[in-house]
């Protein structure tokens, strides 16, 4: 038993102190590569440069421009219908949808029989009603010389009666001969009498005779407007389109046969916000004179046309937001538009005056801008949004104008970063288009040309190149930063 005690403690007391001769070893290791970490030299911290492109805010006078949809709409359209009931014997080779046809071009004609048959009878009725009318006039005259010969015959007997009677005063004449001039005087105002009835009863006719013509006419030109309804023309030139006659069919009274519509005359309609109406109207709340430019794309073949603005909708529409513009499209068929295309309005609004053009991307939700300084750091600057048409906008900043701001806003750039501008278009200059140059320090030149030559994942032309680029007296300043920003510099 006490050997195996004893033997137990001393494996014991050996495991402990190979344990402690571990521990040993682990803190004299981490000591020396936290001596080496402390002590190894670190190349120095730079700031780090980003580039991004500019661009100068230059005021300037800008004509706004509000890009809508709408719809093409023709001004003059008509539906072609039957008048009456009847079969079509004659069809236009152009009554077709897609038919063109021209102002009084004969389109469809029904049978005309019946309206022939009618107007014959209403011919014949006319006559008869004029020679009832000639007969009328012709016992107005004879009835009139009727009266005037009883008339003459009164005057006879006028006459006689005052003869016998100065007679039988002197003592000639008798009493029986004075009452038979009496008598004769009073039959003759009694024929008179019926003379003036019978005039008075042919003028009756006369005017029955007339009014009779005249329902006769009335009748007449009935007829003759039926017989002109069995053709029907064309109103003025246009396209048909619904067509729906066949040559021997049957149609009904006001049967709808097709729609005829004018594609020279075209208008389009679109709607705008209250805020865009505002700006389209006048301080006499009349329409603005402007013009506006109605495009249709056409599987990438655009179709424009020049359009003017003539006047707005009634009412803001059950339903709907805005109002209603409507446009006059000038040369609508040279244009290829059609009624019921979709197309964009571009309208241009009064022009602006001192306001800035600017990229829609150099704005944020807030609508600031980033400045660049002299010392080329950017600040944050608000601006006055006037407009906003497609990837660019209309700013008011007086003070910003001559300035320079960023064109694009990432989140690599803010308020406070350090830039390299890249301008672009007018703001390039030669000595900006060139790449900056710098003079290296020998010890800055090996470091970087040890890093390249170590790099396993460099093809060794573009090793070469680099260290060519390295070894010369100026370096660009854009490979230096590519290089450090890879080392951890």
């Amino acid at each position: 038993m006490r050997f195996l005690w004893r033997s137990l403690t001393g494996l014991f007391l050996a495991g402990l102190t190979l344990g402690l001769l571990a521990l040993a070893v682990y803190n004299v290791s981490s000591a020396l590569q936290e001596r080496i970490a402390r002590e190894a030299p670190r190349p120095p911290v730079r700031e780090r440069v980003i580039a991004a492109s500019v661009v100068t805010v230059q005021p300037g006078a800008h004509a706004p421009q509000m890009v809508l949809f709408g719809e093409v709409r023709s001004t003059r359209s008509l539906d072609i219908r039957a008048p009456m009931g009847g079969t079509i014997v004659t069809l236009s080779e152009a009554f077709t949808d897609g038919g063109e046809v021209g102002q009084g071009d004969l389109l469809l004609a029904l049978d005309p029989r019946d309206a022939e048959s009618a107007l014959a009878l209403a011919r014949a009725d006319m006559a008869q009603a004029e020679a009832e009318l000639r007969d009328a006039r012709r016992t107005v005259g004879l009835a009139g010389d009727e009266l005037t010969a009883a008339r003459d015959q009164r005057d006879l007997r006028a006459q006689a009666l005052a003869r016998q009677e100065n007679l039988r005063d002197r003592g000639v004449g008798s009493e029986a001969s004075v009452e038979a001039a009496a008598l004769a005087l009073s039959s003759a105002e009694g024929a008179i009498l019926s003379r003036r009835q019978a005039l008075a009863q042919a003028e009756a006719r006369v005017e029955m005779a007339e009014t009779a013509r005249a329902r006769r006419a009335i009748s007449l030109a009935e007829a003759e407007r039926r017989l002109a309804e069995t053709r029907i023309t064309a109103e003025f030139g246009g396209v048909l389109e619904q067509v729906t006659a066949l040559r021997g069919g049957l149609v009904a009274n006001n049967e709808r046969l097709g729609r005829l519509v004018d594609i020279d005359a075209l208008e389009v309609v679109f709607r705008v916000s209250n805020a865009q109406f505002s700006r389209l109207m006048t301080p006499e709340a009349r329409l603005i004179e402007t013009q506006a430019e109605v495009r249709l794309d056409a599987f990438g073949v655009d179709v424009a046309a020049p359009a003017r603005l003539v006047r707005t909708g009634g009412t803001g529409g059950e339903g709907a937001t805005g109002r209603q513009v409507f446009a006059v499209i000038e040369g609508g068929r040279a244009a290829g538009l059609r009624p019921g295309d979709f197309v964009t309005v571009t309208v241009t609004e009064p022009e602006l005056r001192g306001v800035a053009l600017i990229p829609a991307t150099a704005l944020d939700s807030a609508n600031n801008v980033l400045v660049l300084d002299a010392e080329s750091r950017l600040r944050e600057e608000p601006v006055e949004v006037l407009r906003r048409q497609g990837n660019d906008a209309l700013i008011m900043a007086p003070a910003l104008y001559g300035s320079q701001i960023v064109v694009e806003r990432t989140p690599l750039v803010g308020a406070g970063i350090r830039i390299r501008p890249i301008r672009r278009g007018a703001d390039a200059s030669p000595e900006a288009s060139a790449p900056e140059m710098v003079v290296l320090d020998e010890e800055r030149r090996q470091r970087l040309i040890a890093f390249v030559t170590a790099n396993g994942f460099m093809p060794e032309a573009v090793k070469s190149r680099i260290i060519e680029q390295l070894a010369a007296p100026e370096v660009p300043a854009e490979v230096i930063e590519r290089l450090e920003s890879r080392m951890g510099g």
